[in-house]
């Protein structure tokens, strides 16, 4: 195993470099290019040429990838042509809130997805299989920003219940305590409505499984050997489901990023989905290149994990 997570990774250095050409390349070919944000009519040639040489535009764009490129190696992506801020600085203040709420946005919706998927298998053609069948086309057909939407109007306009924006109370000191207490109120919401886009989805996926697993010949021997119907379950239907999860879990990983970026600007929550619109509409290209850069980096490492959880998951599956 330990081989094999060392030739995964060396392999994927390769494809990292070859998205970061083209991840470079397609950020220089956007409409108006670097330049263009600080095109000013009133800018004088020796104004926008200090600018260009402020950020080394002025140079050709194979040498300009290359400063890029070694920069990045020692943890410096340049600077922000908004805030003039290092990238590095700017990325660490919105990590932290993406992560949170990404976290425990993908934990809960796995707990979901498998529990209700579970359950609907279990109760294959009964009236909760169609109650749970009904909600989970209901989650996949309804668009995330929709549902925050309508999330806001319900349990924060109409009952009250829940903040519908920001991190924190804005402008109240609170204790320790009681601001870990304002967070949680505060992520709540937007955790519920990512969670809740991808559980659709992944219930119906768990549902397929399972029912199949249960059609398997160890599962009616267990049964023969007088094991419970828990036992059964737990400890060879629900594994051996899981694998096919893993693998839509580890190909939505992308679409969960996307989710938690329109989750943030619904619910104005201030981490790195929200700063990623905020600089493709100010064209903060520094920004949004080492932001992409990242998330592939996020993709391949979330592949590899889900290579290593087939094996923890089925033990026949081995690597050499």
């Amino acid at each position: 195993m330990g081989r094999y997570i060392i030739r995964r990774v060396l392999q994927a250095i390769p494809l990292l470099f070859l998205v970061s050409v083209a991840m470079f390349g397609l950020i220089h070919l956007l409409p108006g290019g670097p330049v263009g944000v600080f095109l000013n009519p009133r800018l004088s040639a020796a104004g926008r040429a200090a600018i260009e040489q402020r950020f080394g535009l002025d140079q050709p764009l194979p040498i300009q990838y290359l400063k890029w490129l070694w920069g990045a190696f020692q943890g410096d992506f340049g600077f922000s042509f908004v805030t003039n801020q290092p990238v590095s600085t700017v990325l660490s203040e919105r990590f932290p809130p993406t992560l949170e709420l990404f976290s425990t946005a993908l934990l809960l919706a796995l707990i979901l997805a498998i529990l209700l998927g579970t359950i609907s298998a279990v109760r294959q053609g009964t009236a909760t299989d169609y109650i749970v069948t009904s909600l989970s086309y209901f989650g996949i057909s309804m668009p995330i920003f929709v549902l925050g939407l309508l999330a806001q109007e319900i349990f924060g306009i109409w009952l009250h219940a829940l903040p519908v924006s920001g991190l924190s109370t804005a402008g109240v000191a609170f204790d320790p305590f009681n601001a870990a207490w304002d967070q949680a109120n505060h992520l709540l919401l937007p955790m519920l409505v990512l969670a809740t886009t991808f559980v659709a989805g992944w219930s119906r996926y768990m549902r397929s499984s399972m029912i199949e697993v249960r059609k398997q010949d160890y599962i009616r021997t267990a049964r023969a050997k007088g094991a419970s119907t828990g036992t059964v379950l737990l400890r060879h239907a629900i594994r051996n489901a899981l694998i096919p999860l893993i693998t839509v879990v580890a190909i939505d990983f992308g679409s969960i990023a996307g989710g938690a970026a329109v989750t943030e600007s619904v619910f104005a929550w201030p981490g790195m989905g929200q700063l990623f619109i905020s600089s493709l509409d100010s064209r903060d290209y520094p920004v949004l290149l080492s932001m992409l850069i990242l998330g592939a980096v996020f993709v391949v490492a979330a592949n590899l994990l889900a290579d290593i959880l087939y094996a923890v998951v089925d033990p026949r599956i081995r690597y050499s």
